[in-house]
């Protein structure tokens, strides 16, 4: 079959998601208006409530939430075949996710910003918030360890593309001064920091920065960890036009056109889609494909972190209410994209790429599917290396040198997961801020202290290492603890949808577009979050202990939800 197919199945399937769909949960719903004023208007503070241009919006809020999560989700996915992965992809992009995160983005707007947990106090009551509080917390400190993580190997393993995600930096601060200060064409200065950026591609991909005189590959990794998040902690503090904003904005269209000349690799080449529909359930140590297909691809089709990002720091931005279904709904579209190319890079694009080194496999002559994915601990240890490689191979179809296209790939991953970093580090300060209100520990209302304790669990997650239940092999706590990341992400999109449901259903709308994926999301998460404590019982203890607490901590917001529900139908 020709990746032409999933193509034109996954556009088809996006573009009416948001005629129809997405108009319909607007209106009927959400009940979009314009009167309403914004919070960027009302708590104007030029800091992190501050009104912006939509398109500029859409660019933050679309590269905060396409970190490098739908990458990496769908490239280990494709291990049980294209078709799970595609369907997964489309009916959770349209029916489930761009929904949690165009409702998470409105109800914040209409709380004046607020934050789902800080909005479950008043939808159920301040237990719930308290213990929401906790869970993001948990949620979001693991975020920020592995991204920085992912990052830190890439700059590693890709060198090339230290330069130019560094210059980025330098250019994001001048657009920034420029939008905002002086008056200039938005037009030719979106071109004009692209193509800056990209000198800085073609320069990077000639001047690899190794350091591996100096310094072993451990020792590299870990001076990347520090130096990362000093600059979070830093960006995070700084008032969001100034590097937030004109950062994710440049991303925004290196996205757009990365993944046009993605897609045009697809029509030029017309690779053949290697990958089996799905893979024989004969294959000997085959994973199981329910519950853990649903949790690996997360933010390619829905995540918790989307909502923490709309609620956290899209909604305190958001001009005018009107705009939120572009912002919200086809931000998440955008994202769907970003994972159905990451799919096809997996299932066909790798097919064209001919011999390479693979993180896990080794060296290999001639790559397809049935190589990169010959099993399980090849798919996951691999992690973006298809998309690199598969994407690379669709962009010297092009007439790119290889070279170019590979350092290009890269930068095109650790732009997002670095914006997800800046952006996680910002709201774990608004998370550390709230839980310092609910709790009353006065001193996380300070800024800097919170962002400090933002970060210093991160880091030392990041640093720690244990042992790996499957192997048995010391790693990064992180990347352990991944799993258990990927169940929590969609348990909390589950319980976010508990209290957009809640909220809802109090204003007497009909709830069935967040009840039905609520449902769904928890069956999948409860059974994915029960197989990953069974597998720690008796072989790490303190990944079977987490593992309870976690889901301890949801069965009681379940609890005190459905308690809610009741509640509120009773006296109706």
């Amino acid at each position: 079959m020709s990746s032409l197919v999933l193509v034109a199945i996954g556009f088809t399937a996006f573009f009416l998601g948001y005629k129809f769909y997405s108009k319909y949960v607007s209106l009927k719903l959400f009940e979009i208006q314009k009167s309403i004023t914004t919070p960027s208007h009302a708590i104007q503070d030029g800091v992190d409530y501050y009104p912006t241009k939509k398109h500029i919006l859409f660019g933050h809020h679309f590269t905060s939430i396409a970190g490098a999560a739908p990458i990496i989700g769908p490239c280990v996915a494709a291990y049980w075949g294209w078709l799970p992965a595609i369907l997964w992809i489309l009916i959770g992009t349209v029916f489930m996710g761009a929904v949690h995160d165009l409702g998470a983005l409105v109800v914040s707007v209409k709380e004046r910003g607020r934050s789902i947990a800080d909005i479950a106090s008043s939808v159920i009551n301040k237990r719930v918030r308290l213990m929401f509080l906790i869970f993001v917390l948990l949620l979001v400190w693991l975020v920020l360890a592995v991204f920085a993580m992912a990052i830190a190997d890439l700059f590693v393993s890709v060198p090339t593309s230290v330069i130019p995600i560094n210059v980025q930096i330098i250019i994001a601060l001048v657009v920034g001064v420029l939008l905002n200060k002086k008056n200039i064409n938005n037009l030719f200065l979106s071109l004009g920091s692209v193509v800056l950026l990209y000198f800085f591609v073609w320069v990077g991909s000639n001047n690899p920065i190794t350091l591996s005189n100096t310094a072993s590959t451990a020792d590299l990794k870990n001076m990347w960890i520090v130096l990362l998040f000093i600059y979070s902690s830093i960006a995070s503090l700084l008032p969001v036009w100034v590097l937030l904003q004109p950062r994710d904005y440049i991303n925004s269209h290196q996205l757009l056109i990365g993944l046009a000349l993605l897609f045009l690799g697809v029509i030029i080449t017309q690779p053949i889609v290697s990958a089996p529909a799905v893979r024989p359930l004969s294959d000997s140590n085959v994973p199981s494909l329910f519950p853990l297909l649903f949790v690996t691809i997360a933010c390619g089709a829905i995540s918790g972190f989307h909502g923490l990002v709309a609620s956290g720091t899209t909604s305190k931005q958001l001009d005018n209410l009107s705009e939120a279904r572009m912002v919200g709904y086809g931000g998440m579209l955008g994202e769907g994209t970003l994972a159905l190319i990451s799919t096809i890079a997996a299932v066909a694009g790798i097919s064209l790429v001919g011999e390479t080194i693979l993180p896990s496999n080794g060296y290999i002559d001639d790559l397809d599917w049935s190589k990169y994915y010959s099993a399980w601990e090849h798919a996951s240890g691999n992690k973006a290396a298809a998309f690199v490689l598969g994407g690379g191979a669709l962009l010297k179809s092009l007439g790119i040198p290889e070279s170019f296209a590979n350092t290009l790939m890269a930068v095109f991953v650790v732009s997002f997961a670095a914006t997800t970093l800046d952006t996680a580090t910002r709201i774990q300060r608004f998370i550390l801020n709230e839980f310092g209100k609910a709790s009353n520990v006065h001193f996380l209302s300070n800024k800097y202290l919170a962002t400090l304790i933002a970060v210093i669990p991160a880091i030392l997650m990041a640093f720690w290492n244990i042992d790996d239940p499957s192997s048995g092999v010391s790693k990064q706590a992180g990347w352990i603890l991944w799993p258990i990341f990927g169940a929590s992400n969609q348990m909390l999109a589950a319980l976010t949808l508990m209290v957009l449901t809640l909220y809802f259903w109090k204003k007497k709308k009909l709830v069935l577009p967040l009840l039905i994926p609520m449902i769904i999301l928890m069956i999948i998460t409860f059974s994915a979050l029960t197989i990953n404590a069974i597998s720690f019982y008796g072989v790490n203890n303190t990944l079977f202990t987490l593992s309870i607490m976690l889901i301890l901590l949801i069965v009681w917001m379940l609890f005190e939800g459905l308690n809610k529900m009741l509640h509120i139908k009773n006296s109706a």
